[in-house]
């Protein structure tokens, strides 16, 4: 099978629709597929060539163009041009997320008579709203679609509420990579050790610098933590421009010596900051599903989250290994950070059970084939 992926982001853009749309085409070529990916270039900028990738430069917008629409108009153009022959050869087209790439994309495939499926991963369905004026492409792909695979199980509830019911809507989560895995309380202080990290609690966070992201209040919330238990230290792995803000709000809670920017972290080195934790705390105002935390659960580190959507989701699926306070609330985040530094207890055997069945490669690439299989059988039919 011929698979093109239209994605806004591929790695090293760490964001989820760049990772999810990677691994899938590992897993495509991996079955003997052939995959082809037309992306924007990543945000740090340099593209590197690649055969298997057509880079589309993201549209430069005056503000009279975008009063105007004539910057979109101009990028759908070129879009057209350089993406129809990559679309007229494929068996499938996999649009992730939205934005001008992935919905004129879509509409493309669709003119073409291509099988087409659509994944949505939080802010497309979280801001929807339909377009009054001139064409609504997003809400068009949505409709046209094949079949529209969501990130999470509330997310699809939340598009439902919103009037976007259509069937073969399905809920496929976000994929763990192996090396996030359990260890043992000696692999445990030696990862520590590797970090140089002598406190006896530690505290990870794994977000970009963001409000969204709520860190702020989870920085606030340590004052509190370390009233209690004062040997903690808390590790934020991310950047973004929130950081001169996040450190002043270290520095006026008075916690700044307990708290490390540890900046753009690598995977690998992430999934060793998870296992070495004892709790993973992700205090953001919305998710859909955050991989982060799963990849911490699979990591036997359990989780504190806010009750945004997916905090309360990951609660369903994972029960008390996944305790959810009041977003914008540090005191009730220190209380509960401070209930499970208390207990001292890594994940139950039924957490590595769950995500061996819904959230490892081989699984989540199962369920994505399915979907793949039904489109294209329906499309030959």
């Amino acid at each position: 099978m011929n698979i093109v992926h239209l994605t806004p982001h591929l790695p090293p853009d760490q964001a989820a629709n760049a990772l999810l749309p990677h691994h899938l085409g590992e897993w495509a070529q991996a079955r003997g597929d052939r995959v082809h990916f037309i992306a924007h270039p990543p945000a740090s900028g340099g593209v590197d060539p690649r055969p298997d990738v057509t880079w589309i430069p993201r549209t430069q917008r005056t503000v009279l163009q975008r009063v105007l629409r004539t910057g979109s108009i101009a990028g759908a153009i070129r879009m057209r041009r350089e993406v129809t022959p990559l679309l007229r050869a494929a068996d499938l087209v996999h649009v992730h997320s939205n934005g001008l790439l992935a919905e004129v994309g879509a509409r493309l495939a669709k003119d073409l008579g291509k099988p087409l499926v659509l994944t949505l991963y939080g802010t497309e369905i979280w801001h929807y709203r339909p377009k009054r004026l001139g064409p609504d492409l997003f809400t068009r792909a949505y409709r046209s679609a094949d079949a529209v695979t969501f990130y999470s199980k509330r997310l699809l509830e939340r598009a439902r509420e919103l009037g976007l019911s259509r069937p073969a809507c399905r809920v496929i989560y976000p994929p763990v990579a192996g090396s996030f895995a359990y260890r043992d309380a000696g692999a445990q202080r030696a990862l520590r050790q590797s970090f140089g990290i002598t406190e006896r609690h530690l505290l990870v966070n794994v977000k970009r610098l963001h409000p969204l992201a709520g860190q702020r209040y989870l920085i606030e919330a340590m004052h509190a933590v370390l009233a209690r238990e004062p040997d903690t230290r808390l590790v934020i792995c991310g950047t973004g421009s929130l950081l001169p803000e996040l450190r002043a709000v270290a520095r006026s809670s008075g916690v700044e010596r307990h708290v490390t920017f540890a900046g753009l972290v690598d995977n690998a080195i992430v999934a060793q900051y998870c296992a070495a934790a004892d709790l993973f705390v992700l205090p953001s105002i919305l998710e859909a599903l955050p991989t982060v935390a799963v990849e911490a659960l699979a990591s036997g580190t359990p989780v504190v989250s806010a009750d945004n959507p997916g905090g309360l989701e990951l609660q369903g699926v994972f029960g008390d290994d996944v305790r959810v306070v009041p977003k914008e609330d540090p005191r009730a985040l220190a209380a509960a950070v401070l209930e499970a530094l208390a207990e001292g207890r890594r994940t139950l055997p039924a957490t590595a059970a769950t995500i061996a069945r819904r959230f490892r490669a081989d699984a989540v690439a199962r369920e994505y084939w399915d979907v793949y299989a039904e489109v294209v059988s329906a499309g030959r039919s």
